[in-house]
C-alpha cells in the first residue's frame, strides 16, 4: 500500500473507483474518477491502468485500453460530474463503480494518483523526468535560497504535467492565500524552477523576506534602478504586486529581500 500523503487543501472533492467484474474472476479496482464538490466546477482527474494484460485476454485487453480515451472523450463532451451521474446509473456488469467518497484536494493530479496508489497499483517514480518534489516554502529556501546548505528531503513526489520540460531546479509548493487569485487559487500546488533566470522585472516570484509580517510571498516583481557607475545598475526599490485587485501592492527596500528563491511556472490542475 502506498503511504498515505497528508493533503494540504482548501477543496473539496469527490471520487469513485471504476471496477472490472470479468466472469468468474474477482473484482478488481482498475480506475479512479476525481470530481470537484462545487457542481460549477469543471475540475477532474481521471486515471486508469494502463496494463491489462492480467485481467483479460486480447480481445477483451483491447476494448479496457480504450476506456481512457473513451472516457477523456465524454468529459470533454458531457463534463466530469455527467460523466460519473451517467456511471453510476447504467454501469452494473463488467464495469461497476464503487460507491462516491469524499476528499480533501490540493491538485486533482495529485490526489487521484494517491487514491490510485492506494486502490489500484503504485506509480512508478522518475525523478524529475516524471515527477518534481514537494517542499514547504521553508525548506524551498533551504534548499534553493540564499545558504543552499541544507538538505532537504522531499515531503512527496508530485506528477507533473505531460510536455513540461524538468529540471532539476523545479519544485512543487502550496501557495496560501488569495492575494494572487485567480491565476493561483488559494491553497493550490504550483511548480516552480530555481534560481531565477536573467531578469526578474514582471515575473511571478517566490521571495524570502526579512522584517516583514510574513516571511515568504510569492507576488509579482518590479524595481526601480538607478545608476551606480559604468555599467552598473542598483536597484532602489523593490515593489511586490498581487495578482487579485483587492489586495495591495507593497514596496520593500533591497535589504527587506534575503533571496528571490523561485520563478513560478504553472499552477497544478
Amino acid at each position: 500500500m502506498a503511504p498515505v500523503i497528508p493533503i494540504s487543501a482548501r477543496r473539496q472533492g469527490e471520487y469513485v473507483l471504476l471496477q472490472l467484474a470479468l466472469p468468474g474472476e474477482p473484482v478488481h479496482d482498475v480506475g479512479v474518477l476525481l470530481v470537484d464538490a462545487d457542481p460549477d466546477s469543471g475540475r477532474h482527474a481521471l486515471r486508469l491502468r494502463t496494463h491489462w494484460e492480467d485481467f483479460a485476454g486480447p480481445e477483451d485487453g483491447a476494448y479496457l485500453a480504450a476506456l481512457q480515451r473513451d472516457f477523456q472523450d465524454k468529459i470533454a463532451e458531457l463534463g466530469a460530474r455527467r460523466l460519473l451521474k451517467s456511471w453510476e446509473d447504467s454501469l452494473s456488469h463488467v464495469l461497476r463503480v464503487s460507491e462516491r467518497e469524499a476528499v480533501a484536494v490540493d491538485s486533482f493530479s495529485r490526489v487521484v494518483d494517491r487514491i490510485f496508489e492506494r486502490h489500484v497499483e503504485r506509480i512508478p517514480v522518475e525523478r524529475f523526468r516524471t515527477h518534481l518534489p514537494l517542499y514547504t516554502m521553508r525548506a524551498a529556501a533551504g534548499k534553493f535560497g540564499a545558504d543552499e546548505a541544507v538538505e532537504e528531503e522531499a515531503e512527496d513526489w508530485v506528477s507533473a504535467p505531460e510536455g513540461l520540460r524538468l529540471t532539476e531546479g523545479m519544485f512543487v509548493a502550496h501557495v496560501v492565500g488569495r492575494s494572487m487569485e485567480p491565476r493561483i487559487p488559494d491553497g493550490s500546488l504550483n511548480i516552480f524552477r530555481a534560481p531565477v533566470v536573467g531578469s526578474r522585472q514582471g515575473k511571478i516570484v517566490l521571495v524570502e523576506l526579512i522584517g516583514v509580517h510574513e516571511r515568504f510571498t510569492v507576488k509579482r516583481y518590479t524595481s526601480r534602478k538607478t545608476s551606480a557607475g559604468e555599467d552598473e545598475w542598483r536597484h532602489e526599490r523593490v515593489r511586490l504586486e498581487p495578482l487579485n485587485p483587492e489586495y495591495d501592492a507593497f514596496d520593500l527596500t533591497p535589504d527587506q529581500i534575503k533571496y528571490v528563491i523561485a520563478e513560478w511556472i504553472q499552477t497544478l490542475a
